[in-house]
């Protein structure tokens, strides 16, 4: 059973951090791709960051570059990729969401990812 769960999200001032995780298992993730999107209510849903299956090349949209970083932790059975998002602005508010995709290749569209998890909250007050 595939499963990705996100957990770290909440509530948080501006200029503050928060760490999100996504526990990812399930399939064999250390062969995919992994990214973080996010999806405020209106909005659709937008590329935020991936990492590359070895963790050795990263990509970031440019409202994030600077201040997120995402990391990934390949262990035997289970891969966790992090986001650490700092310098938090009101405009990050969303619902964070964790995918997977099979390809090495880089892609920031959400049709491209094959496993999805849940979401996780964030929310930055100003």
């Amino acid at each position: 059973q595939v499963q990705l769960v996100e957990s770290g999200g909440g509530l948080v001032q501006a200029g503050g951090s928060l760490r999100l995780s996504c526990a990812a298992s399930g399939r064999t993730f250390s062969n995919y791709a992994m990214g973080w999107f996010r999806q405020a209510p209106g909005k659709e849903r937008e590329f935020v960051a991936m990492i590359n299956w070895s963790g050795g090349s990263t990509y970031y949209a440019d409202s994030v570059k600077g201040r997120f970083t995402i990391s990934r932790d390949n262990a035997k059975n289970t891969v966790t990729v992090y986001l650490q998002m700092n310098s938090l602005k009101p405009e990050d508010t969303a619902l964070y969401y964790c995918a997977a995709k099979s390809g090495n290749y880089r892609s920031i569209r959400t049709a491209d990812y094959d496993y999805w998890g849940q979401g996780t909250q964030v929310t930055v007050s100003s």
